[in-house]
């Protein structure tokens, strides 16, 4: 019988996933372990986890990973990469830890175009803490702390992280995907294959943000949470490459 697919060996055998259904971080996970596969480097990978939903995967892989405190996952990347620049050290953050506890880490670590990888999970709100409006929360959309919905004037617009790193002049690589249909799902693989590469060959600070879903804080099931990304989140937040100076 022909071999189609098999289990990545990044991800544990005896771990059954905990995360909500219809939540995509299982699946950028799991993309993540295929490319740790494919490139050989299982034994020098470190993660580097924010704290919410993106720190729960830590008991189901097989490679290295340290936890950093709230937001200061670039800055705890930085350092490991300093102290082991042979290592794969990549942080995988969400948008209220990468955006905006962390912003001035996040921003200062791709200004100096620090050689390591950032996967960020943009799905519009805070996951873990209780579904708290984040910087990425569209105008409208309802969080815990905006019963009414985002309001511009009170709270400020939408940020757009991957244009907003895209002014400084250090970032190798900035791409935005999505994981909500097979094709985007096929594009988050390579993008993260090739952010990958690039911190492998030195060529600096590279990003891959996902836009995905979260069904439980956004009070929609999984398949209206699809309908979702399609219809609010993607034309706020664009997919494709932003910058790639190693095109």
């Amino acid at each position: 019988m022909e071999l189609i697919y098999s289990r990545t060996k990044t991800i544990q055998e005896d771990k059954v996933s905990g995360f909500c259904p219809g939540c995509m971080h299982s699946t950028v996970i799991k993309l993540i372990g295929e490319v740790i596969d494919e490139l050989g480097v299982i034994d020098k990978s470190v993660l580097v986890t924010g704290i919410g939903c993106c720190g729960l995967h830590m008991d189901y892989i097989a490679y290295d990973t340290i936890t950093a405190p709230h937001g200061r996952a670039c800055a705890v990347a930085t350092g490991m990469k300093k102290a082991s620049p042979d290592s794969l050290i990549f942080t995988y953050q969400g948008d209220g830890d990468f955006a905006s506890i962390g912003l001035a880490e996040s921003i200062s670590a791709a200004n100096r175009g620090e050689n390591f990888t950032v996967i960020f999970i943009n799905n519009g709100i805070y996951g873990m803490t209780g579904g708290q409006m984040a910087p990425t929360t569209l105008l409208g959309m309802k969080a815990s702390t905006a019963p009414k919905g985002r309001i511009a004037e009170e709270h400020g617009y939408p940020m757009h992280m991957g244009e907003i790193l895209d002014k400084l002049t250090a970032p190798a690589y900035i791409e935005r995907t999505s994981c909500n249909n097979p094709q985007n799902v096929m594009k988050t693989k390579k993008a993260i294959t090739k952010a990958f590469k690039n911190q492998l060959e030195g060529k600096g600070f590279s990003i891959v943000e996902i836009v995905t879903s979260c069904p439980t804080n956004w009070g929609l099931d999984p398949m209206k949470s699809l309908d979702f990304i399609e219809e609010k989140m993607l034309p706020e937040y664009p997919l494709g490459v932003i910058r790639d100076t190693i095109a």
